[in-house]
């Protein structure tokens, strides 16, 4: 009996009527080694991960540019995984996901991700065991009452600071 894949469906989320539909960006099977767990016997020596990352970007102007540019470079959020799998300093599975989810989110530009990483055969009864999330881009910073913002910025409105006085 051949065991049943370890990966999950690459789909997106449900949307809601206003949002744009997303254009899904993926990496599937990615694998690394690295320092990661709380067991003592997890400490001291790499053991693999694979890691598989589906991100969304509103409709990618690269299906008309046909650009590199205008859409998330998989190449590029790859070798940034390699480089996390170095640099974490992390233990949980949990945490190390929320890493990666922040990449695509912060550093690529997805709108939304889902992150699920895998230890395999980390038992001899089980093919792996790990963790799935999903996160979406905060709202930005522009609906916040103009007031708010420059408060943030250090300025008092109506104030005359600034202004050569």
């Amino acid at each position: 009996m051949t065991p049943a894949p370890v990966t999950a469906p690459l789909t997106a989320p449900a949307t809601h009527p206003a949002e744009e539909p997303l254009d899904l960006v993926f990496i599937e099977g990615f694998r690394g080694h690295t320092v990661i767990g709380i067991h003592e016997s997890e400490l001291h020596a790499a053991q693999p991960l694979v890691i598989d990352v589906c991100a969304g970007i509103p409709r990618a102007r690269a299906c008309d540019s046909d650009r590199i540019g205008d859409t998330l470079d998989y190449s590029a959020l790859r070798l940034r995984l390699r480089q996390l799998m170095t640099e974490h300093g992390v233990q949980l599975l949990e945490a190390l996901a929320e890493q990666v989810a922040h990449i695509a989110l912060d550093d690529f530009g997805a709108q939304w991700v889902r992150v699920r990483i895998a230890k395999p055969r980390k038992f001899d009864d089980v093919e792996a065991v790990g963790v799935q999330i999903e996160r979406r881009r905060e709202p930005r910073a522009a609906s916040r009452p103009a007031s708010l913002t420059l408060i943030g910025a250090g300025l008092v409105p109506g104030s005359r600071l600034g202004a050569g006085e």
